[in-house]
């Protein structure tokens, strides 16, 4: 058979060559091809296990006292039970909260809760759920670890410090994770425990919210939550928390509000051992921002000259989210603007602590004189307030648009 010699675009093709290519190079050629298109092994079995993190895992008694060796490396402890520390097969250390309660009835609650909230959503300011144990003698739930803790120990014991620049950018971290709780989950999140020991700190010193414990789901149409017992921690809790007045999202606002205000002066708010004008920290802020003395402040919590800007900032923010009535606070993310300094923070002119005077801590009418008010924001949307039968101000075209009532008794 003569060779065969064509031209095409200037190239020599021998046909010749191809008729008579042998099957084993061809079949080589294809495996290399296939291969070339498929992940490498490593990176496959990371993605799977990836994916395999998505869901809570399931675990035996057993396996958690190999993981945690016997739990015997207690991280910390409280009135909810023990944190300990753990390590997966891969390497992987996690926090093995294990559960304690005055009833198995409060231990299956406190359960249901976190694994029904933390268990179905994804965050990067979310602390992660890998798994859970449910077995009649441990209820214990798998978190993965936080290497630097919690925040209250760099703002309260004075062995850890941190510039305020970067307690600024946790407040804003902290911020955004209540956000989106709030209002971007399918069902909203109410947590109604937000405090520097549920907030955890990453290698990076990047915030996540933990300790679902007491949080609760609810339909983002329904303007009250119902509420069985008190929930929260005193000195965070909203006041309509305690006082058993209708419940909205709004507690978890009033709570970073009390947040706010430790990261500013790296101390607890209630503090017995500061003399009486500053005993209790929020009040003696408000003391000093009323008559424009925040200088003073800025002394007291030696807040340096380029970090000013940012502490009137957040300041501001804090006596919003405090204020005694839910709707005079505003949204989460409408703080996360404040506090990032992309929106206007109108100054606080109502005195938030002017209720929980002597003499004046009960609203003047009851609960049952709630009544809702419909109207419509600056975005066309339609939003409904929970208003008790007080007399409120007209708002200024910004505080409509972010959904802020100022209201006075």
């Amino acid at each position: 058979m003569p060779r065969i010699l064509t031209f095409c675009s200037n190239h020599i093709c021998d046909e010749d060559f191809y008729l008579h290519r042998s099957k084993e190079d061809n079949n080589l050629e294809r495996k290399q091809l296939f291969q070339s298109r498929l992940p490498d092994t490593h990176t496959m079995d990371k993605f799977l296990n990836d994916m395999e993190r998505e869901k809570p895992i399931r675990s035996t008694t057993q396996q958690l006292r190999i993981k945690t060796d016997n739990f015997t490396r207690l991280l910390s402890s409280g009135g909810f039970g023990a944190v300990y520390k753990g390590v997966f097969g891969n390497g992987t250390l996690v926090a093995v909260k294990v559960l304690n309660g005055s009833s198995d009835e409060r231990i299956e609650e406190q359960f249901m809760a976190e694994v029904s909230t933390i268990g179905r959503i994804h965050h990067f300011n979310l602390v992660c759920l890998y798994g859970f144990c449910f077995e009649r003698h441990l209820r214990a739930l798998v978190y993965e670890y936080m290497p630097n803790g919690s925040l209250d120990k760099f703002l309260f014991h004075g062995s850890k410090i941190l510039r305020f620049e970067k307690l600024h950018e946790i407040a804003i971290g902290t911020a955004k994770d209540i956000a989106y709780l709030h209002e971007e989950c399918q069902q909203r999140i109410v947590h109604y425990d937000i405090k520097p020991e549920n907030i955890l700190l990453d290698a990076n010193l990047l915030p996540k919210v933990a300790d679902f414990g007491l949080a609760k789901l609810c339909n983002k149409e329904n303007t009250h939550i119902t509420m069985t017992g008190g929930r929260g921690t005193p000195g965070y809790a909203a006041p309509e928390v305690w006082l058993g007045f209708p419940i909205t999202h709004k507690c978890d606002v009033y709570s970073f509000g009390m947040l706010l205000f430790e990261i500013i002066g790296r101390r607890r708010n209630l503090d017995i051992n500061i003399q009486d004008s500053q005993d209790w920290f929020p009040r003696w802020v408000w003391k000093k921002f009323e008559p424009g003395e925040l200088r003073e402040l800025m002394v007291v919590c030696g807040i340096v000259e380029r970090d000013k800007e940012r502490a009137e900032r957040m300041v501001k923010v804090a006596l919003w989210c405090v204020q005694y009535k839910p709707e005079a606070r505003p949204l989460m993310s409408v703080v996360v603007r404040m506090l990032e300094g992309a929106a206007e923070i109108p100054r606080p002119s109502v005195n938030p602590f002017q209720n929980l005077m002597p003499g004046t801590l009960h609203p003047n009418k009851p609960v049952g004189s709630a009544f809702h008010s419909e109207r419509t924001s600056a975005s066309g949307s339609i939003s409904f307030q929970t208003v008790t039968e007080f007399s409120v101000m007209h708002a200024t075209p910004f505080m409509t648009k972010y959904e802020i009532d100022t209201v006075c008794t």
